[in-house]
């Protein structure tokens, strides 16, 4: 049986992206599981009909339990413009996030995160300590219930699970991230972090590009309150 066609909701001769679902791999791992680039490449190859091998480049991750925009090069122009645009933050990411208990007010998380590779899963500490790079995001409040909160998330830093580590940190886990501390899994391993939004510039036409996803079905109880 072949794995299912990637949900794809942009695409152009420079770049394609797609609504990332939870368990679909933006690059291969131990599992042998077949990466989205590599389901990208064949689509595009059929598409196309495109003649040896076909160029697929990764600009940026989600983790696997996560859902939402993912964003590839078709061209290595892309690629190359868009790694300089992730890295000098000239674009700008937004994600939902459903995480335990009530939060009462918008704010912002500042913690120093340490990624222990063994259990891949980044600390959080209060201060500075060796080895851990500087977190910083802040958050809006979208809807408040008794068990959970819906909040919308924007990074200030780019660090290895730093929605997930740094709102452990504070007693808010994502729901369903038993990883950090939930208090349960979800019956699809996901975890309930979607990255909602991508915006940037094209790298070939200068023209403003937005790309926005509605977040799966396990959000929908907190959608319409």
């Amino acid at each position: 049986m072949g794995q299912k066609l990637p949900e794809i909701i942009f695409e152009d001769n420079h770049l394609i992206a797609v609504n990332k679902r939870a368990g679909e791999l933006v690059q291969g791992d131990k599992t042998g599981d077949v990466p989205l680039p590599d389901l990208l490449k064949s689509y595009i190859k059929k598409k196309y009909n495109k003649p040896g091998a076909v160029f697929l480049g990764v600009i940026h991750r989600l983790d696997r339990p996560t859902t939402g925009v993912v964003l590839f090069a078709r061209t290595s122009k892309g690629l190359e413009r868009m790694n300089a645009a992730f890295k000098n933050r000239e674009t700008q990411k937004i994600y939902w996030a459903l995480v335990e208990g009530e939060i009462e007010e918008n704010g912002q998380l500042h913690h120093y995160l340490k990624k222990n590779p063994k259990s891949n899963k980044s600390i959080a500490y209060q201060r500075p300590e060796t080895g851990a790079k500087e977190a910083k995001l802040t958050y809006t409040l979208l809807h408040k219930g008794d068990r959970y909160t819906l909040l919308e998330v924007r990074l200030e830093t780019g660090r290895h699970h730093q929605i997930r580590a740094q709102f452990a940190a504070v007693g808010h886990p994502i729901k369903g991230d038993v990883k950090y501390g939930a208090r349960r899994a979800e019956k699809d391993k996901s975890i309930c972090l979607h990255s909602k939004s991508l915006s940037f510039i094209h790298p070939t036409s200068k023209e403003n590009v937005l790309i926005e996803t509605m977040p799966p079905m396990s959000f929908n109880p907190f959608l319409n309150p």
